[in-house]
Formats: structure tokens, sequence, C-alpha cells
């Protein structure tokens, strides 16, 4: 192991031994923020400083297998040591590099997600609802929560745009590379003639904030407007002015949010949105500034950038970002999404590794 990898680790360990001193303190959750941010170290910490101590004591077990080998009597029985003990220092110094890899601090956030019809016109609308069915479909199957926060639906049973929220587990860790362009190719309904049509959506998942003062939003920086609600609801939706449009006027973020009857809870919908649209703003020139320097991967999650491509006659989805082409479209619209995700995962994964051999 090279010494800058294993001085990182000693760091750790110390830090480690800190926090649990920190936690045993009896006043240690009079700052709830504190305490929430200690045991979420503590919880990333614990599995590497585990995994290190197995290999300082494989370290330890070469060095007294070597110690042995001058003896005539035990030779073999050291060398056999010493090679069990070097396997053993292998396979646990290559699962410490992958768990020292820089940890994502929004992974295990739940999510927005916000699709968006765009070139294809009502096309367009109806692929945006069939990847609202997919990305539903792989939440069910992950027993995620799902609450549509607004959706604007176009003539035909599509979405001009929707929102909504994914509560589980490690949510943004599975689904942060979705964001880009989605291009499909297929023979649209209203096509006569059977004629492949090319259209997009674009969709962006972005992180909920723990709470919207995560964001730091002033009060005066927001225009609340209220107005009547369209669309179905029965009559008393269109009584009152429930539905709500929040914008921040030094980004010109627009969020609406007309669902629920109460404008209360609209507003309150439409903040948590916003707040994470910002967060969102903040960490896309964040990346696009260290993309200046090292070109990810699996792309910049630009909104404009075209990422996939759903080719319904070939039955066949495409990754542009890794070239991945699997022929299964049926069942990736279907929510089955994993195969997917394990390869851009595992692809950021090996870049961030090579960046990780350049600097430790």
């Amino acid at each position: 192991m090279k010494s800058s990898m294993q001085s990182k680790l000693d760091q750790l360990s110390q830090r480690l031994a800190e926090l649990n001193q920190l936690l045993s303190q009896p006043d240690i959750t009079s700052n709830l923020d504190q305490y929430r941010r200690f045991t979420r170290e503590h919880a990333e910490l614990a599995p590497v400083v585990e995994q290190y101590g197995r290999w300082r004591l494989a370290a330890d077990d070469e060095r007294t297998a070597l110690e042995l080998v001058s003896d005539p009597s035990m030779r073999d029985f050291a060398e056999d040591e010493v090679r069990g003990a070097r396997e053993r220092m292998v396979t646990l110094e290559a699962e410490l590099q992958k768990m020292l890899l820089p940890k994502d601090p929004n992974d295990d956030r739940n999510i927005f997600v916000e699709i968006r019809a765009g070139t294809g016109g009502e096309e367009s609308a109806l692929f945006a609802g069939a990847l609202l069915r997919m990305y539903l479909r792989y939440a069910e199957r992950n027993r995620w929560q799902v609450e549509t926060i607004s959706e604007s639906p176009s003539d035909l049973g599509g979405y001009k745009e929707v929102i909504v929220r994914l509560v589980g587990q490690g949510a943004y860790s599975r689904l942060k590379f979705e964001s880009g362009g989605h291009r499909v190719q297929r023979v649209p309904e209203t096509e006569a003639q059977g004629r492949i049509h090319t259209s997009a959506c674009t969709v962006a998942v972005m992180p909920e904030a723990d709470e919207v003062g995560e964001v730091e939003i002033n009060p005066s920086d927001l225009r609340i407007d209220t107005f009547r609600a369209s669309g179905a609801g029965g009559q008393h939706i269109n009584k009152t002015d429930s539905a709500v449009r929040v914008t921040h006027l030094p980004t010109g973020i627009v969020v609406e949010c007309q669902d629920d009857r109460s404008q209360h809870k609209n507003k309150e919908r439409a903040l948590k949105v916003l707040a994470a649209r910002i967060k969102d703003k903040q960490y896309q020139e964040q990346h696009a500034k260290e993309a200046a320097t090292r070109k990810s991967l699996i792309g910049s999650g630009d909104r404009s950038e075209r990422i996939r491509t759903y080719n319904f006659p070939q039955g066949r989805m495409t990754d542009h970002r890794i070239n991945l082409t699997l022929y299964k479209l049926d069942a990736i619209m279907d929510g089955d999404l994993e195969d997917l995700i394990n390869a851009l995962l595992s692809e950021h994964q090996a870049e961030q590794l090579a960046a990780l051999g350049e600097t430790v």
C-alpha cells in the first residue's frame, strides 16, 4: 500500500476515535444539526476503518510469517502463510481504494424528478408520460414512496411537464445519472403512414434539500402569486385561488404548484422544489468547473445534452455516454433499470479510481 494511502487511512482512524468520543457526550443532541452531521460521518467512516483493521491484521500476519521463513523446519508453512497474507492484503487494498472514493454527499437523499416534453409536440409529451411510468415502476421495485408535486397534462394523455418526489434510501445515488436529454425513435400513435418519428424529452434529477433552510433563500428575493387552478379537480378547485407560483428573482427560477386544494400546502411544495432547483443549479455550476479540468465519463449532466436513445422498432436502448446498448427496451420501459444503472455506476467508479491513482 502506498504510504499516502496508509497515511490517509490512519487519519480516518483517528477521526473515527474523535467521533466516538464526541457522540458519547451527554449533551450531544442539544445541537441536532451537528448531531446528524456527526452520526452521518461516523456511519461513513466506520466500515472503512474496520476494513483497514483487517488489512493491518493481514500485514501483521505477513511480518510474523516472514520471521519464520529462516527456520528450515517452518519454511514451507511460513511461505504458505506469507502468500495467504499477501493475497488478503491485495484484495483488502482494492476494496479500500473503492471505499476511499469521494462520496457524493447527496447520494442518500430523496429526489425530485422533473420531466419536460421537448421537440416533437404531442409525441414528445406522450414519451414524457412513458418516462414517468418507467421511473415510477423502478421506484415501485425499490419500494420507494412517490408523491406527485405538479403536472401539466397534454391533450392525448401525456405530459408537457411533470414533477414527482421519490422518497427512498439511496434514491439520488441510483438515479442521478438520468439528468439530460432522452431521445425516442418510434411510430407515433397519431401517425397514419407508419413513419418513424424522432422526439425528445429532458429529465432533471435533483436531490432534495434536508430542509428549505439548507439553501439560503431570502424572502425578499421571492415573488409569490396565487391563481385559480386549472384542469381536473371539480368545482371547488376553481372557486379558490389555491394554486401558487413562486418566482426566485435572482435566478429567474419559477415553480408552480396547483395539485392540492390547500394554498398553504401548494406553497410548501413549491418552496421545496425551488430549494432543490437552486441546490441543483449550484451543483451544476460547481460540476461545470470540475468538468473543465477533468471530463466525466457519464457526461456533464447538462439538461440539453443527449444522453440516451430509445429505439422502439429495433427494441433497443443506447446510452451514448458509455456506449452501452441493451436489447430489452420493453423491460427497461417497465422499470427494469438495474443493468443500465449498474453500468453507469461502474464507469463512474472506474474514472474515480483512475483519478485516485493519480493523487494517492
